[in-house]
């Protein structure tokens, strides 16, 4: 398949590009700045120019294309949620989700529009719960529920051009270079770890790899459409990732990240750590999609097996 992969220069982004290219896949990487990314990609993918807003300077690149993948956005977690922050984060998820959608709306007059459009959410779509959820869930409450319903609903459009269409919920995306995962070594291996919050809340997470083996999966398995959640089939709480962390890296997980303290130095952005989702892969799992990495501890120890710990 020729797959084209929009914000593939990202930590998500890069891995699924890599991916896609091992398994014999074309792949196009659209990029504000392919030379800045050029030395950070393998030849075999291709990089080419857009600038995320004008659906014409996209609209040839796509043609003949059989799947789109979006993963266009910002770190939530880089800055603090002040009100310019959040609409920044809205606008970089926004515009270029709708500017994919108008361009592939324009080929379909042509047929040859791609089949198949996968596009990233989160899983902050359900809001702060404990309950067990799946896709038919409805969405929560709070800005990461907001910032997500909303990008889903430009996702969701391109349904109107008759291209099946997936709203892949994600969630924490473990992995060696990248994401939370590096950023919570030290504290252990300095012997400082353990549980942000009350430890209570819920981590639905999942292996990059495994993460790069759903999106091919979607792409070659035509009864998968609408939502999918991209997570893990066991979430765990806080408090056990952080044993499971502290268990393979034979330290101790014992000291606790108050709430107040965490709320203190990282405003509204702080809710991200202190509370979660508790997700279901339902789709994944009743379509037969097998996960190399179904539990937290599998999935640990193959990424920090060489660690030095």
């Amino acid at each position: 398949m020729h797959i084209v992969i929009a914000g593939g220069t990202g930590f998500i982004g890069r891995t699924v590009a890599i991916w896609l290219t091992t398994g014999g896949h074309r792949v196009t990487v659209l990029t504000r700045n392919p030379e800045r990314y050029r030395s950070r990609l393998p030849d075999a993918i291709a990089l080419t120019a857009w600038d995320g807003e004008d659906p014409q300077t996209v609209q040839s690149i796509l043609d003949g294309v059989q799947v789109v993948i979006n993963l266009c956005g910002e770190s939530i977690a880089a800055q603090r949620w002040t009100a310019t922050r959040k609409q920044v984060l809205l606008r970089n998820r926004l515009v270029p989700t709708r500017c994919l959608v108008e361009a592939m709306g324009h080929l379909s007059e042509s047929g040859v529009c791609p089949g198949t459009f996968i596009s990233a959410s989160g899983v902050g779509y359900y809001g702060p719960t404990d309950d067990v959820v799946d896709e038919h869930a409805p969405p929560g409450r709070g800005f990461l529920a907001d910032l997500c319903r909303r990008w889903e609903d430009e996702a969701v459009r391109a349904e109107t051009y008759g291209i099946r269409t997936i709203r892949l919920r994600i969630g924490m995306v473990l992995g060696r270079d990248g994401g939370a995962l590096p950023q919570m070594l030290l504290p252990f291996r300095l012997f400082l770890g353990g549980p942000l919050g009350s430890g209570k809340q819920f981590v639905s997470w999942i292996h990059q790899d495994d993460l790069a083996r759903l999106m091919e999966w979607i792409g070659e398995t035509p009864a998968v459409r609408g939502p999918v959640n991209a997570v893990a089939p066991h979430p765990v709480t806080m408090q056990e990732f952080s044993a499971l962390l502290g268990q393979v890296l034979n330290r101790p997980s014992w000291l606790r990240i108050p709430e107040a303290l965490l709320k203190l130095g990282l405003g509204e952005l702080a809710t991200v750590m202190t509370t979660g989702q508790r997700v279901r892969p339902t789709v994944a799992l009743d379509h037969g999609f097998r996960f190399e990495y179904p539990d937290l501890l599998s999935a640990l120890r193959s990424l920090l097996a060489d660690s030095g710990s």
